[in-house]
């Protein structure tokens, strides 16, 4: 059989997913840097970026689900992980990360605004935390039909991300490779 033979939208062999040091790896996370990651889930990016920004930063791991929460307390007094605070949070609600304004060199948003009813919400937030030369990694899953993630109605394609992103006031910096299934923006706050 062809290795580059495709089912149902996804490569049979070569499937790339996502790989959170990888992509660390070539953003400008440095040390003592404080970063938010909206959405942590159990800490797939927090981890990596926690080691990347090392004892001096801070990795706030903000979700509104606290199994996600706990998963991530657990996972970090095991390994000795003491950068990452945790917070359980509602992010469509005004103040909602309950960060200070202008607190973070970064915020990650990774397969996260899609479960979002009010996107809107939540990049305002993302806004506000955001120092004025911040950035935000947003990685989000392509529009096309896969037999992974979540049913392609709920997903934000490239073209309308870039709208939401054009409403709420923030420019596309660059596009990163993300896996063979998602895209991945920087995006910064506009001038």
């Amino acid at each position: 059989m062809d290795k580059n033979k495709k089912i149902a939208g996804a490569s049979m062999l070569g499937a790339r997913f996502i790989d959170p040091e990888c992509i660390i790896s070539r953003l400008d996370f440095r040390n003592g840097m404080k970063i938010a990651n909206f959405g942590c889930g159990t800490g797939y990016f927090a981890f990596p970026i926690a080691k990347k920004v090392g004892p001096d930063g801070t990795v706030w791991a903000l979700d509104v689900l606290p199994q996600k929460i706990e998963s991530v307390e657990s996972q970090a007094k095991l390994s000795g992980v003491t950068n990452i605070i945790t917070k359980r949070v509602n992010l469509e609600n005004e103040k909602g990360s309950g960060l200070l304004k202008e607190s973070a060199d970064w915020v990650i948003l990774v397969n996260m605004l899609f479960q979002n009813s009010n996107k809107d919400a939540v990049l305002a937030e993302t806004k506000r935390v955001l120092k004025k030369t911040g950035k935000i990694l947003l990685i989000e899953w392509e529009e096309k039909e896969l037999l992974i993630g979540p049913k392609k109605d709920l997903k934000i394609s490239k073209q309308e991300m870039f709208g939401i992103a054009k409403k709420n006031n923030l420019e596309i910096a660059s596009e990163i490779e993300a896996s063979n299934f998602h895209y991945g923006l920087i995006l910064k706050k506009q001038r």
